[in-house]
C-alpha cells in the first residue's frame, strides 16, 4: 500500500505541475491584451521544454499518461495550425534546396546507425535499428510507426525513444547558439535543423527561436522528411521479415499541407481571411510551446537509467554523423 506521506508528495508534486502549466499558460496569452504584451515574451519554447524537464527530473512525472497523449495530439494539431501562416509555393521554394540531401541522409543514416549500433556496440538489433530510425526520419514519430513491424519489445521501446528524446532536448537548447555562432542565415539554419534534429516537436521549436525564414524551412523539409516513415515501415517488414503488421500513416502532414492550401488559394485573397490565417497560426505558436513543457515533463529519471551507456553514445555518435554532414553540405552546395 502506499504511505500517507507518499500519497501527499504526490498530490503536492500535481499542485506544482498545475501551477507550471497554469503560469506558462497564463503569460502566453497575456500576449493578446494591450499593454501587456511584453510580459509573454519570456516564455519560449526552450524555457517550456526546460521547465518541464526540471519538474520531471525533481519532481517525477505528475501526470505521465495525460502528458504522452497530450504532447503528441497537441503537436499535431500545432503542425496543423502552423500551416495556415504559411505560403505553400513560398515554403516548397524555400525547403526545395534541402529534399535533396534529405533522400541522402536518410539512407545514409540508416546504414551508420545499424552499423555503430550492431558492428561497433553490439546493440541488440531491434533497439539499433529503433534508434537509426529515428535519428534518419523523425524521431519519436518514426520509432513508434517502425516498432510495431519489428514487433519490438516494450523495452527496447523505451530505450530507443529515451535516446532520442534526451537528444532532442539538448538540441533545442544549442542548436540556435551554434546557428548563431557560425552566421548561419535563416534557409541555412532552418534546413540544418530539419535534418539534424530528431523530432518535429524540437525542430519548430529550434526553428521558431532561430528566426520566421528558419521556422519555414524547417517546417516544409522536417514534415517532407517525415512522409519517409511509410516507405520505411514497408522496407522493415520485408527486410527483416515482419510482415502483417500495421503502419501508423502521419496524416496530420497531410492536413499540414492542406492548411497551406487554404491560407495561400484562400484566406491571403482578403483582408479578414488573412488575419484568420494569422490568429490560427498565432495559438498554434502558443500551443507548440505548451506541448514542449508537456514533453520535457515526460522525462524521468526511471528513463535515463533505463536508456543505458552503449543506446545514448550510439545515439550521440550518429547525431554528430548527421550533425556535421549537413553542416558540410550546406556550406559547401
Amino acid at each position: 500500500m502506499i504511505s500517507t506521506a507518499t500519497k501527499t508528495l504526490q498530490a503536492n508534486n500535481k499542485m506544482i505541475y498545475v501551477a507550471l502549466l497554469s503560469t506558462l499558460t497564463f503569460f502566453l496569452f497575456l500576449d493578446y491584451i494591450p499593454g501587456l504584451e511584453a510580459w509573454s515574451a519570456w516564455v519560449t519554447p526552450p524555457v517550456a521544454l526546460f521547465l518541464g524537464l526540471i519538474f520531471a527530473l525533481t519532481c517525477g512525472q505528475a501526470h505521465p499518461k495525460f502528458n504522452k497523449k497530450i504532447s503528441k495530439y497537441l503537436l499535431q494539431y500545432s503542425v496543423v495550425g502552423l500551416g495556415f501562416g504559411m505560403n505553400l509555393q513560398a515554403s516548397l521554394a524555400s525547403g526545395k534546396e534541402g529534399m535533396e540531401f534529405t533522400v541522402i541522409s536518410v539512407i545514409g543514416t540508416l546504414v551508420i546507425g545499424w552499423f555503430i549500433g550492431r558492428k561497433l556496440f553490439k546493440i541488440d538489433r531491434n533497439t539499433a535499428y529503433l534508434i537509426s530510425s529515428g535519428t534518419a526520419i523523425c524521431g519519436g514519430s518514426a520509432i513508434a510507426a517502425v516498432g510495431p513491424v519489428l514487433k519490438a519489445k516494450d523495452s527496447e521501446m523505451s530505450v530507443a525513444l529515451g535516446t532520442i528524446f534526451i537528444l532532442n532536448a539538448i538540441a533545442l537548447f544549442i542548436f540556435p547558439a551554434i546557428g548563431h555562432a557560425l552566421n548561419m542565415d535563416q534557409q541555412q539554419f532552418g534546413t540544418w535543423a530539419a535534418i539534424a534534429i530528431h523530432d518535429t516537436s524540437s525542430v519548430v521549436g529550434a526553428g521558431a527561436a532561430y528566426g520566421e525564414e528558419a521556422l519555414r524551412v524547417a517546417t516544409t523539409i522536417k514534415l517532407t522528411r517525415a512522409l519517409w516513415i511509410i516507405p520505411l515501415a514497408i522496407a522493415t517488414s520485408f527486410i527483416l521479415k515482419s510482415k502483417g503488421q500495421k503502419i501508423s500513416i502521419p496524416w496530420f502532414i497531410f492536413f499540414f499541407v492542406l492548411a497551406m492550401i487554404v491560407n495561400t488559394y484562400v484566406l491571403n485573397l482578403s483582408e479578414t481571411g488573412a488575419l484568420i490565417g494569422a490568429g490560427i497560426n498565432s495559438i498554434a505558436r502558443k500551443a507548440l510551446t505548451i506541448t514542449l513543457f508537456f514533453i520535457g515533463a515526460s522525462l524521468s529519471r526511471d528513463v535515463l537509467k533505463a536508456v543505458g551507456i552503449k543506446p545514448l553514445v550510439q545515439g550521440i555518435l550518429l547525431w554528430v554523423v548527421i550533425s556535421v554532414s549537413t553542416l558540410a553540405y550546406i556550406y559547401w552546395s
